[in-house]
């Protein structure tokens, strides 16, 4: 009898990316439950607006971070080196790549690093900003969300991006609760 090698994989990868999903589900109730009580005088997090744009600047319970046009956090990962995207097949069913639009904006809203783009293995461009390619994660479900902060997924550590196109390693202290963590092995 012959087994599939990588359908095993693909099954093991989605069975992982599950849990972490419901890992940072179960987090997010329990924060919610475990929040201060109403009229207490504390702020609501901020959800990111859908601009439409590529890329913009908006505040977040991590500071100021890049989001996409639907609002949703842009990231990127530490293995990604001089332009070159190292994400590629199951990494991508983990970090969506932010495709570049057929025409590069000249400024994007509160953004001061360079945008550009690359083109991928498979002839797709992917947008970047400062020379770092960028990604969504996919257990963002919302705007607002920044459940890939800092995590070690894919053999590198992703991050939040700042509005000039660096990593955002060291997030606002406002954002420690708001933080989740993928269970051991990721």
């Amino acid at each position: 009898m012959f087994t599939n090698r990588k359908s095993g994989t693909i099954h093991r990868r989605r069975v992982q990316l599950a849990a972490a999903y419901l890992a940072a589900v179960a987090l997010t109730f329990t924060a919610a439950s475990c929040g201060s009580p109403s009229g207490s005088g504390s702020a609501p997090v901020p959800v990111p607006p859908a601009t439409g744009d590529p890329v913009s600047a908006q505040t977040t319970a991590l500071g100021t971070i890049l989001v996409d046009g639907r609002g949703r956090t842009i990231y990127q990962f530490a293995n990604d080196k001089n332009n070159t995207s190292t994400c590629a097949a199951a990494c991508l069913d983990n970090w969506p790549y932010v495709p570049a639009p057929d025409s590069l904006p000249t400024s994007s809203p509160g953004v001061s690093g360079k945008v550009g783009s690359i083109t991928r293995d498979d002839g797709h461009r992917q947008l970047t900003v400062a020379g770092h390619p960028l990604y969504t994660f996919v257990v963002d479900s919302s705007p607002g969300q920044t459940n890939g902060q800092g995590i070690n997924l894919n053999g590198g550590v992703w991050t939040v991006v700042s509005p000039a196109g660096a990593p955002l390693a060291n997030p606002s202290p406002a954002s420690a609760a708001t933080q989740t963590s993928i269970a051991p092995g990721y």
